[in-house]
């Protein structure tokens, strides 16, 4: 699995062009387009992908699905994914954009929680027939504008894109927040932004910078004992149990997704030993993680 690929790597794999595609683009996904696998590996840009037809195994992070017409998906450089398509016929639109083309207008207030800039939660949604045939819309009037001379026409495709964030909020509805108003909600917040900081693992040699209770209150500056009690208080886990869950995940991408010997796997989530990283991953899932790497993917 490597690093990243980058946006000019991806626009060549997918249309064969070698000019590169700056920092907005958008092609109608059918033809030859529709047949063509994506590896499992992360990202340097921000991709949405309208899909009104296809049939194809979509994965990301640890999670997968077999995808069967009807979806809009969002993915950002955090998360790696993987597409293999299991039909010829397949139409919509992807569009993908670079941190050139972001400004603060479409990381404010509510677009900073829609599935383009998350990190958890569900980066697939399943619109309605009204909504695809909207979205159509939105994607057609992108496609056309980037063909134009319109000095300004990068402003106006964010616009476009804001419209379809909006979209999306109202296909997935945002769980209800979380008030951040005492001391415990805050610390667990900070928390839980460190923990995702470190992920996804890019190769053997990225490491896990923080691996226990000790050195993630040590980064927060406050004691291990008052980060224990204010996760606990907040969300009734403990920071054990949060890291526990967190590194099982990743481990599983991991085996799922990338090449890597066991032990290699193991040492970049913190384990000195592989016969550790052994016994943990059986501790939590009742396998090794050989065992677990040799059984069919699972398909949500």
């Amino acid at each position: 699995m490597k690093a990243k690929e980058t946006a000019g790597e991806f626009h060549h794999h997918i249309t064969g062009e070698l000019s590169g595609p700056g920092q907005f683009t958008i092609y109608p996904t059918g033809g030859n387009r529709s047949a063509v696998s994506l590896p499992h590996t992360r990202r340097d840009f921000y991709k949405i992908s309208l899909v009104t037809k296809a049939e194809g195994i979509l994965s990301y992070a640890d999670k997968t699905f077999h995808i069967k017409d009807g979806i809009l998906a969002f993915f950002n450089p955090m998360i790696p994914y993987s597409w293999k398509p299991l039909s010829s016929g397949h139409d919509g639109w992807s569009c993908l954009f670079t941190e050139d083309f972001i400004n603060p207008t479409l990381k404010a207030d509510s677009l900073a929680t829609s599935p383009l800039f998350k990190l958890n939660g569900n980066h697939v949604l399943v619109p309605g027939k009204k909504s695809i045939q909207f979205l159509s819309g939105i994607f057609e009037q992108m496609y056309t504008e980037m063909q134009s001379t319109y000095s300004n026409k990068y402003d106006l495709l964010r616009s476009y894109v804001q419209i379809v964030l909006h979209e999306a909020l109202k296909i997935e509805p945002l769980q209800k927040e979380q008030a951040y108003g005492n001391s415990a909600t805050r610390i667990s917040a900070l928390f839980l932004e460190l923990l995702e900081r470190q992920f996804p693992i890019a190769s053997p040699q990225h490491t896990l910078q923080l691996k226990n209770a000790n050195e993630f209150a040590s980064q927060l500056g406050i004691h291990t004992n008052h980060l224990n009690r204010a996760l606990k208080e907040a969300t009734g886990k403990t920071t054990s149990e949060y890291l526990a869950q967190r590194i099982l995940k990743e481990a599983k991408a991991l085996l799922l997704h990338s090449d890597w010997d066991i032990a290699s796997i193991g040492y970049s989530l913190g384990f000195e030993h592989a016969s550790n990283f052994n016994s943990f991953f059986k501790k939590h899932t009742g396998q090794t993680p050989n065992y677990f790497r040799r059984q069919p993917v699972g398909i949500s």
